[in-house]
């Protein structure tokens, strides 16, 4: 169990889910574990992260719906604009994540399936994250 008030727990080397929501915030004092990665960027690196073979070919159909999700969101949330990610119009993917999982299966109001905003919730989160930790 954590001490500091935030969830964030140093011994364990982790982020808490407070932190990971607000893009003002600062990460906490908990750190990353040492790694043996490779650099990033470096061959090794870019041979362990196979984008095209390990995800695109795994998941092809998902992946549309996933690109659907970010054009059908780009056009409620920025109309008119090009297709970007205005990162600062919602910053609670693991809420909003976990609502539209309790609806994995169906469709939400705007045609998109609740399953493909899981995706995309889970990908901006883990892109925050990343991030964060750079």
């Amino acid at each position: 169990m954590s001490a500091m008030p935030c969830g964030c727990d140093e011994e364990a080397a982790h982020v808490c889910m407070e932190h990971l929501s607000e893009t003002n915030h600062a990460p906490c004092s908990a750190t990353a574990p040492a790694s043996t990665a490779p650099k990033p960027g470096s061959p090794e690196w870019r041979k362990q992260r196979p984008l095209y073979s390990g995800v695109l070919t795994y998941f092809p159909d998902a992946l549309m719906e996933v690109a659907h999700c970010s054009w059908v969101g780009n056009q409620q949330h920025n109309p008119g604009q090009p297709l970007h990610w205005a990162k600062e119009k919602s910053t609670d993917e693991p809420d909003a994540l976990v609502r539209h999982l309790l609806e994995a299966g169906t469709r939400d109001t705007d045609g998109v399936r609740h399953s493909a905003k899981v995706a995309w919730r889970a990908l901006a989160l883990l892109q925050r994250e990343i991030e964060l930790g750079r």
